[in-house]
């Protein structure tokens, strides 16, 4: 089982090592990180690079297509390249499964990959998708068909395990849930609905990105 996970210039580390984390132990996964060039991949924060395994016109056809999330700036040329937009159709169009983690949505969306219906993604995406003609969910996680969508982040590690046990089994997913210590317990309440906890958020992604 081939799962593509789209590589790219300014990406959200997590939003694809945490599904990379789940979804690799499932029997039979092969898992490649598929760039548009052969570059070293650097993150949005800039501390971490990797090399991408290929180019999108090597991959091969995903049994699962993954496409993580990243800053606006960093996503949307991606979201606009002709290339990627036709590589995402192919392989959504063959793919059993197309999934996407916070505003890699964006990408999905502008790819013509998802058309209609609701999306979850991080919250300062939510105008952004009502622009782009969709609704924005507000859930963790939101399936329609085989595209799975995941809230920001760390909704990247909830989404896989839900997208495994579509795939597998429930049984395995929580094998893998529980191989990994998946249990999450915060050390505060969640509190992103608070507008000026948004602030303050909003103001320390940025200043993390220099």
């Amino acid at each position: 089982m081939l799962i593509n996970i789209l590589a790219y210039q300014g990406m959200t580390m997590l939003d694809a090592i945490g599904p990379y984390e789940v979804l690799s132990r499932l029997p039979g996964a092969r898992v490649q990180f598929v760039a548009a060039g052969r570059d070293a991949i650097t993150s949005d924060t800039g501390f971490l690079t990797f090399l991408p395994a290929c180019e999108l016109d090597a991959a091969g056809q995903a049994d699962v297509l993954l496409v993580p999330g990243g800053p606006p700036e960093r996503v949307m040329p991606v979201a606009q390249d002709p290339a990627v937009q036709q590589w995402l159709r192919q392989q959504h169009e063959g793919s059993r499964y197309t999934a996407s983690v916070c505003t890699g949505a964006l990408i999905l969306i502008a790819a013509g990959v998802i058309t209609e219906g609701g999306v979850s993604s991080h919250w300062m995406a939510a105008d952004t998708i009502a622009d782009m003609g969709l609704a924005y969910t507000g859930e963790r996680i939101t399936r329609a068909g085989k595209v799975f969508t995941a809230a920001g982040v760390s909704a990247g590690i909830d989404m896989a395990l839900a997208l495994s046990a579509a795939i597998a089994d429930r049984d395995t997913a929580q094998a893998i849930q529980a191989g990994i210590e998946y249990d999450p317990a915060p050390p505060f309440p969640y509190t992103g609905d608070d507008p000026a906890v948004r602030e303050l958020a909003g103001t320390l992604l940025q200043d993390s990105l220099g």
